[in-house]
């Protein structure tokens, strides 16, 4: 047969970086192109970049508000994809950001701090401010990694508790100081309008001298895509490389915050779509990763503003790209390489069983009971610390329907952490880090603001269903990949993401009911009445008393599918059973206490550390683990800043968070 017989296949065109760039670059072309044909002409457009000698309204406008943001635009999405790069290398991670490790957050809380408490520190510098904080987020995540060698998976998991922790932080001072920070909501939410180039002026220098930087260390951070012992053969300090390199990382983002506020998922996405299209030496990813990132920021906020006009409200375009890029990211998945390909380990860390599972949960119940005596009877007034009388019937109507909701709300969501971990065999998973607790939240605030006057069976039902969504997703993006623990941080990263860029989208607006969903989301139990006090805690003994014959599967599913098959456990039935009874935990608990706290990540933990080991005891302890904490939660956030409350939910954040952090080394 000669060549010319052969069938003829025509090759099939791969995505490459390039491509990638162009496309995106045409696509935002021909939105500015459009938007200058639609004002005062294409020429006229041009001209005013450099030329307003005409002093018309429009070429006032285009210069001193358009050019600048497409300018920033551009900017700002090349400076966080360049951090995110530098991250993702020195940590030899792809689920490293400047979100998900926390860097943004914390510059977001540093600069909040400063304009309340030290307003003469943002006239030195802004950068510096953000600087700070983004620092000071990513030494934390270090130190709680560095004895673990910064192994990825406790990276991710420290970044994400400073994520949420710092986010509680920043809850409590909006709360405190709303009319204060009421423009911060929009800035924080990622806001790239401008009204001069006082700002880009300020950004290009900062984001020249940190592409310096980073062309500096290309040579040294390439080494660190050999092992370690490799590196140090060639002589290199992995320590000061490390130090450096992520050193500039956080510069690059706060130097951005500073300017812009937090912009979600660029620093994510860029860097592994780069990768996906190809990209394999680092020299290729920070000049790809960079111009993709300029692009996608640039194409989303010219997109936003063409279609701003037909919108019901403000749209900030941070949360945009963060609504935008979760989507994308759970395309992405799947289909990333991540290190560590092994079937997930059993939860928890190997600790010594109790001997008397019993009796310790006896003394939990007193404990709780002990707590709830306290947080009923003690209390301070207006003469201060006050023990009041058990027949005090006025006060007790106020505290006790509180503290059975804050109880009955701890215990579903720790019940919801523990079959959560043990159906995945992943000791990082609960309905707040999986993004759950996010889905169940979409859902609560899209009936607040869709259903007028939604009643309260109608806010469950949408939670449960928003809860469902969000396991759904998990369930469909990680089941070929056996539920690998990467993977399924990663679907909760960018579910809660989505949730973030919902939250700010609708408190930016300035609609009056976000008021409404600030209070909730902080997880206050202060408008709790007797009726739904008695909902919740009948709710959760029923849910509890659901959960408990299932003991037998929570102990044989951790063995492995092949494992519980074997044992006449139908697997499908087994965890859409389990799955199913976590929404309703989730709703439920999410509904009075919002999605903040750290209950069902921390109770679960807390009682397998005590020596509850097999499911029904670890689902007793945990239960009354939770319902303490949040008990005790609800009590100090009367008390520490009286007459002032910090709600429930973020003092159970704050207070579960530092544990989870100082725990950390020892899951």
């Amino acid at each position: 047969m000669t060549a010319d017989a052969l069938p003829h296949t025509t090759p099939r065109r791969r995505l490459t970086p390039g491509r990638a760039c162009l496309l995106l670059g045409l696509l935002s072309a021909g939105l500015a192109l459009a938007h200058l044909h639609a004002g005062p002409g294409l020429t006229a457009g041009l001209a005013s970049l450099v030329n307003i000698s005409s002093a018309s309204t429009e070429a006032l406008v285009l210069h001193f508000a358009w050019w600048p943001r497409l300018a920033m635009a551009l900017m700002a999405g090349g400076g966080l994809a360049l951090a995110g790069v530098l991250m993702q290398q020195v940590l030899r991670n792809p689920l490293a950001a400047p979100t998900t490790l926390g860097v943004a957050s914390g510059a977001n809380l540093a600069l909040m701090a400063a304009s309340l408490l030290a307003p003469g520190l943002l006239v030195l510098g802004r950068e510096w401010v953000a600087l700070a904080g983004g620092g000071l987020a990513m030494g934390l995540v270090f130190a709680l990694a560095w004895r673990r060698g910064l192994s990825p998976m406790v990276v991710v998991l420290g970044g994400l508790v400073v994520n949420l922790y710092f986010g509680a932080l920043a809850m409590v001072l909006l709360l405190f100081h709303q009319e204060a920070l009421k423009g911060m909501l929009i800035w924080g939410a990622g806001s790239l309008s401008q009204n001069g180039w006082q700002d880009a002026a300020f950004l290009a220098p900062r984001l020249a001298l940190g592409m310096l930087g980073a062309a500096w260390l290309l040579r040294p951070l390439a080494v660190l895509e050999l092992d370690e012992a490799g590196a140090r053969s060639l002589g290199v300090s992995l320590k000061w490389l490390r130090l450096g390199g992520l050193g500039l990382a956080v510069f690059l983002t706060g130097c951005v915050v500073s300017v812009v506020g937090v912009i979600g998922f660029i620093g994510l996405a860029a860097p592994n779509i780069v990768r996906l299209a190809g990209a394999r030496r680092l020299g290729t990813r920070l000049l790809w990763s960079t111009l993709l990132g300029a692009l996608l920021l640039a194409t989303t906020d010219q997109l936003l503003q063409r279609y701003s006009g037909i919108l019901p409200t403000l749209i900030p375009t941070g949360a945009t790209t963060a609504a935008l890029g979760a989507p994308l990211l759970l395309w992405l998945i799947p289909r990333l390489r991540l290190h560590g390909s092994a079937p997930p380990r059993p939860s928890g860390t190997p600790t010594a069983r109790h001997a008397a599972p019993r009796r310790l949960a006896a003394g939990l119940a007193l404990a709780l009971i002990a707590v709830v005596v306290i947080g009923a009877l003690a209390g301070q007034g207006a003469a201060g610390w006050q023990w009041a009388s058990p027949l005090d019937g006025e006060l007790l109507q106020w505290r006790l329907p509180r503290l059975a909701a804050a109880a009955g709300c701890g215990l579903m969501l720790a019940i919801a952490g523990t079959l959560i971990q043990r159906l995945t065999a992943n000791p990082m998973a609960s309905p707040e880090i999986l993004g759950i607790s996010g889905g169940s939240a979409i859902a609560l605030m899209g009936a607040i603001f869709l259903i007028p006057a939604p009643s309260n069976p109608m806010l469950v039902g949408a939670g449960v269903l928003g809860a469902l969504a969000a396991l759904a997703v998990l369930v469909m993006v990680n089941r070929k990949s056996g539920f690998q623990p990467e993977r399924l941080l990663l679907t909760g990263v960018a579910i809660t993401a989505l949730f973030e860029a919902i939250k700010a989208i609708l408190l930016a607006g300035g609609d009056p009911r976000g008021q409404q969903v600030i209070a909730w989301l902080s997880g206050s139990t202060y408008y709790v009445d007797t009726a739904s006090a008695l909902t919740v805690t009948g709710a959760a003994l029923v849910l509890a008393l659901l959960a408990a014959p299932l003991a037998r599967w929570l102990d044989i599913l951790p063995l492995g599918a092949a494992t519980a098959a074997s044992l006449g456990i139908d697997l499908r039935r087994a965890r859409l059973s389990l799955l199913l009874l976590v929404a309703l935990l989730t709703a439920a608990a999410t509904l009075v206490v919002g999605p903040l706290s750290f209950v069902g990540l921390l109770a679960p933990h807390m009682a397998r550390l005590m020596g509850f080991t097999r499911a029904r005891a670890h689902l007793a302890g945990a239960a009354l683990t939770g319902a303490t904490l949040m008990v005790l939660a609800d009590w100090l956030g009367r008390q520490l800043l009286f007459p002032q409350e910090i709600p429930a939910g973020l003092v159970a954040s704050l207070l579960g968070g530092a544990y989870f952090m100082w725990g950390l080394r020892r899951l």
